[in-house]
């Protein structure tokens, strides 16, 4: 399935259902083994093509796009992240936990110091746009080969700063990743783009790249990743903001 098949599915089918308010629909029994099924059969199959771990399409300087939307949160809110903001994040660290064997915080320095990846990546968002951007970061797997991860550990979860609306923690963005996916070469935590500090749209001071997703499980305003075994004890327990409002937790393209 190409990709413009894939977001037109996705939009027309499910995202047109939530949008229009079938509620009644989306939350019955029927309804929601029936995604799952096909999700599922997504899931697996694209494992299965994608079990030599190949690249997403790289492209050239050249083709960077001339403006790429920032979606979702623009800055968040919070007293925290503008503080960090305040001091440019000089006092920001990414804290790395759950099921490791030596949890860990690291500055924005420490991260900059450790091997990088510069790749210049197609974004595809669910609601039918892409642009192409250059991001630099640090890949995953380095910082994740510093903590260790435990035997049991299946999934990693990303907690970020913004939050889309809601009492409490109920509106705090987060996403998830399983560890195919997270030691896969493109995947990296992403500290510039296009060649100068990630901006605040673009969700300062890092931000997921997992290349082969589409553009929701790029989470941004990165604070913490922890290593678990499930997801369904972390917020709406799908595994992301968006899965928890009905979302495809993998979102391969």
């Amino acid at each position: 399935m190409t990709v413009a098949s894939r977001r037109g599915l996705l939009g027309a089918g499910l995202g047109g259902l939530l949008l229009s308010g079938c509620d009644r629909l989306t939350n019955t029994p029927s309804f929601q083994s029936f995604i799952g099924h096909g999700q599922d059969l997504t899931f697996h199959a694209q494992r299965l093509l994608l079990s030599g771990q190949p690249l997403a399409r790289e492209f050239k300087a050249s083709d960077i796009s001339r403006v790429f939307k920032a979606n979702g949160s623009q800055s968040p809110t919070s007293d925290t992240y503008q503080a960090l903001l305040a001091d440019n994040f000089a006092s920001w660290r990414l804290m790395v936990d759950g099921l490791v064997a030596a949890p860990m915080s690291f500055s924005l320095a420490e991260l900059k110091a450790m091997p990088s990846r510069t790749q210049i990546t197609r974004h595809d968002c669910v609601e039918g746009w892409s642009a192409i951007g250059g991001w630099t970061g640090v890949p995953l797997a380095e910082v994740l080969r510093r903590v260790g991860l435990a035997p049991d550990a299946r999934y990693l979860v990303f907690h970020c700063a913004d939050n889309l609306g809601g009492a409490g923690d109920a509106g705090l963005y987060y996403e998830s990743i399983d560890l195919f996916d997270a030691f896969h070469p493109q995947t990296i935590l992403a500290y510039a783009m296009n060649g100068a500090p990630l901006p605040v749209a673009h969700g300062a001071p890092l931000r997921l790249r997992v290349e082969r997703q589409l553009g929701y499980k790029q989470a941004k305003y990165v604070m913490r990743i922890e290593a678990t075994d499930r997801l369904d004890r972390t917020h709406g327990g799908r595994g992301g903001f968006w899965e928890d409002r009905g979302y495809e937790w993998y979102a391969g393209i």
